[in-house]
């Protein structure tokens, strides 16, 4: 009962802080300013905060619960993933009831988890940093076309849906979010420090033809519709408008830190902003596709038919599928130039 939970929960707590306890003195030992963290870890106008690298794995898991300059980064996508689940829960009834609403929250929890991930486990090791961060990019990629599939067929117009646009719209979306993929991992492979501005347009361009792309179909509504007709587009609205473009603008630029190296190497940098705003980006999003879900679930089945929905559900597996494959193969790469690099 009650009291075996509180048992359970002190023994788990205990285990925890005792392992922790164990590896926080090794962690703390070590300098973490820039100039004692490799060139491939360190980030421009951030001077401290850094892991040490070749610690044990269990080591940068509970950094988890350590003040470093990527504990906020973490954290963002650790609550967004918490929110997603709590709402998915929230409307279970309706997600349950049709195969195809089975995912529909899915490519946000898996985003938000992989990028969590990516940010916790990349100081372990260079092979680690490579690896990690392909699958934030393949992450990024599932999240891009988790969004376009929602969007379509839960926000759509039927006049924007037959239109041209709305025809080769999803085999775009799907072929434009492996292409993001792709230039990330090849950009992250490719350049060493001091980056190019070519390195930042490769991964900036690509995302931003995607998401042009991706929010066609609410951008035709917020244009062609009464916004009181709906409590769906203004969520839209603020999500395409404020949020998604602020977050790309601390994504792009190094702002505040670049004014003040070292001020926010903790708390306040450029990247912290991009990944907390994307995060409250996500879940102002998931309130507006509910919404959108919510008003149009009777009428889905009757535009789209049981089988295209099916059919457009299985495309997201395949893309997350080929976006994994173009990691792996970026993986290899990355080993064979890091073994060629040592000897």
């Amino acid at each position: 009962g009650e009291a075996a939970e509180k048992l359970t929960h002190l023994f788990w707590s205990a285990g925890v802080s005792v392992v922790f306890l164990s590896c926080q003195s090794e962690m703390l030992s070590v300098n973490t300013k820039d100039v004692d963290a490799p060139p491939l870890f360190r980030e421009r106008f951030i001077l401290s905060g850094y892991r040490p690298v070749g610690l044990s794995w269990r080591c940068y898991l509970l950094s988890l619960f350590q003040i470093h300059n990527e504990t906020v980064n973490v954290w963002s996508h650790l609550l967004a993933a918490v929110f997603v689940v709590m709402r998915v829960l929230k409307v279970r009834g309706f997600l349950w009831t049709s195969p195809h609403c089975l995912w529909f929250s899915m490519y946000s929890l898996l985003s938000h988890t992989e990028l969590a991930v990516a940010h916790l486990l990349q100081s372990h090791s260079e092979e680690a940093h490579y690896s990690v961060f392909f699958l934030d990019y393949v992450g990024m990629a599932v999240y891009q076309y988790g969004c376009a599939l929602a969007l379509f067929l839960y926000s759509s117009d039927i006049d924007w849906s037959q239109s041209m646009l709305g025809q080769v719209f999803l085999p775009a979306a799907a072929l434009l979010a492996w292409f993001s993929c792709t230039t990330g991992c090849y950009a992250k492979l490719r350049f060493r420090r001091p980056y190019p501005l070519h390195r930042k347009l490769c991964q900036v361009v690509p995302l931003g033809v995607a998401y042009l792309l991706d929010i066609s179909p609410v951008a035709d509504r917020l244009l062609t519709h009464r916004w009181t007709s709906n409590p769906a587009l203004p969520l839209h609205f603020l999500q395409v408008v404020t949020l998604f473009l602020s977050s790309a603008f601390f994504f792009s630029f190094p702002i505040p830190e670049s004014f003040s190296p070292g001020r926010y190497d903790i708390l306040g940098h450029s990247h912290q902003l991009f990944h907390i705003l994307l995060s409250v980006c996500t879940l102002v999003q998931q309130e507006a596709l509910f919404e959108d879900f919510l008003w149009r679930r009777p009428a889905l089945l009757r535009r789209f038919g049981e089988e295209r929905l099916l059919l457009a559900c299985l495309s997201f597996p395949c893309l997350t599928l080929c976006c994994t494959m173009t990691a792996l193969f970026m993986r290899r790469r990355a080993q064979a130039q890091l073994m060629k690099e040592q000897r």
